[in-house]
């Protein structure tokens, strides 16, 4: 039974909520571009691209550099490099575990809502000791049309754990994510784990990690 009060369901973004998987990510995109013959391509050229799903992170830098991408192939081929950098080296970020077993004791519903692809989130998730069962409700990029910074994969998350929008908190760390969640008509707690607190204006709140959230964010 929910506790008295909003909110009632709590969405996680993946990255840079619950995992820092950008440098990994990042590293595996680097390692494909070398295999297609373009070795140069640096971590930082993806940050424009941070939390808009892979399609964009891997096609946002070959743009960038006018590089051909097959990106069906190409995507997989950075997943398979992924899967190998995280073994044993991924783990969550402060104050996961802690922050979610307290949403789960204010019996409040929980929904991850990523861009990345299915693939990358379940790694994700178990690698973390969060298997995707502990949800009720994962959903992907490959779930929505439009990613963030459109509202839709927040929308959609929001429709599966059967909550409006003005009964749910969005955890975000990308500037198109708090945009993303501001569209959907949910309140925003965002972390600075990729960007500065001030080009996360927009969140309601803003604080390093789950481990330093303030405990408003879960009680209006």
């Amino acid at each position: 039974m929910s506790e008295p009060g909003l909110p009632r369901g709590a969405i996680f973004d993946m990255d840079g909520v619950l995992v820092d998987s950008e440098p990994f990510i990042a590293e595996a995109a680097c390692r494909m571009f070398a295999e297609k013959g373009y070795p140069g391509v640096q971590h930082d050229e993806f940050k424009p691209f941070v939390g808009m799903g892979e399609d964009r992170f891997i096609g946002g830098v070959a743009e960038a550099r006018g590089i051909k991408l097959d990106l069906i192939k190409d995507k997989a081929r950075t997943y398979q490099i992924y899967i190998d950098l995280i073994k044993g080296k991924l783990g969550p970020l402060p104050g996961v575990h802690e922050f979610v077993a307290k949403c789960r004791a204010k019996g409040l519903k929980i929904a991850v809502a990523s861009s990345a692809d299915q693939i990358k989130v379940h790694a994700n998730l178990n690698a973390i000791g969060l298997a995707p069962e502990t949800f009720d409700a994962v959903v992907t990029g490959e779930d929505v049309a439009r990613k963030k910074p459109a509202p839709d994969i927040f929308l959609e998350a929001m429709r599966r754990l059967n909550l409006p929008a003005a009964e749910c908190l969005v955890i975000e760390d990308a500037v198109a994510g708090v945009e993303a969640a501001r569209a959907a008509g949910a309140r925003c707690l965002a972390l600075t784990t990729t960007f500065r607190p001030e080009a996360l204006f927009a969140a309601d709140w803003i604080t390093e990690t789950l481990a330093t959230a303030p405990d408003a964010v879960l009680s209006w």
